[in-house]
């Protein structure tokens, strides 16, 4: 195998190293079981959560790290099981350690099997702070048996912090940056004669 041969194989490892990012979705999450962004409500049961600043940060998806503060934030929870979408389902978010109230939507019955929580003003300043799903008693609820206590479950996340490069970004950086090397090692002379001294270096 020649050196342009090699360089093309290596750039086509790479290209398929990069479409192959994908599974880094969601934190590096594959599947439930690795996957950060999620409720346990009751053993088994989960709820999925993902967050998003779309002035600030249009397009992107969050988890425990919300980068700005001050700016239109939303929580999106999906009910991964269908009873709950029958369920009283309260949430709240609260600014620790202080425990103070920065957003509260009151007991109600999700039948899409999804939530949206849209804080306008997003959280007020940079810290940590919990997110908490209660599943509020129902007498009438006979099927799912939701009469008993309340039952709260909560999620940290951190805001405020400014977004840092994720690792997705940094492949993609990296692809670029070997694809132009790769396009001007076949595109200029001069160029492809000093990659080669060096390559003809190191063989030696």
């Amino acid at each position: 195998m020649n050196k342009v041969q090699l360089i093309r194989t290596g750039f086509l490892g790479l290209l398929g190293l990069f479409f192959s990012a994908s599974l880094w979705a969601h934190g590096g999450a594959a599947g439930t079981d690795t996957d950060q962004c999620k409720f346990e409500l009751q053993p088994s049961h989960w709820v999925h959560y993902t967050a998003y600043q779309p002035n600030a940060y249009p397009a992107e998806e969050f988890c425990g790290n919300l980068p700005a503060i001050n700016t239109l934030t939303q929580l999106v929870f999906d009910y991964q099981d269908m009873k709950y979408r029958n369920m009283l389902v309260e949430f709240e978010v609260t600014k620790e350690p202080e425990g103070t109230r920065v957003f509260f939507l009151p007991s109600a019955k999700h039948k899409s099997g999804s939530v949206n929580l849209e804080l306008k003003n997003g959280v007020p300043e940079a810290g940590q702070y919990l997110i908490h799903i209660t599943l509020v008693p129902d007498p009438a609820d006979t099927e799912n048996r939701s009469q008993g206590e309340r039952l709260d479950v909560h999620m940290g996340f951190k805001a405020g912090a400014g977004q840092s490069v994720s690792r997705n970004s940094m492949l993609l950086y990296a692809f670029f940056a070997i694809a132009g090397l790769y396009v001007l090692y076949l595109s200029s002379a001069g160029f492809k004669r000093k990659v080669d001294e060096v390559i003809k270096k190191i063989k030696s």
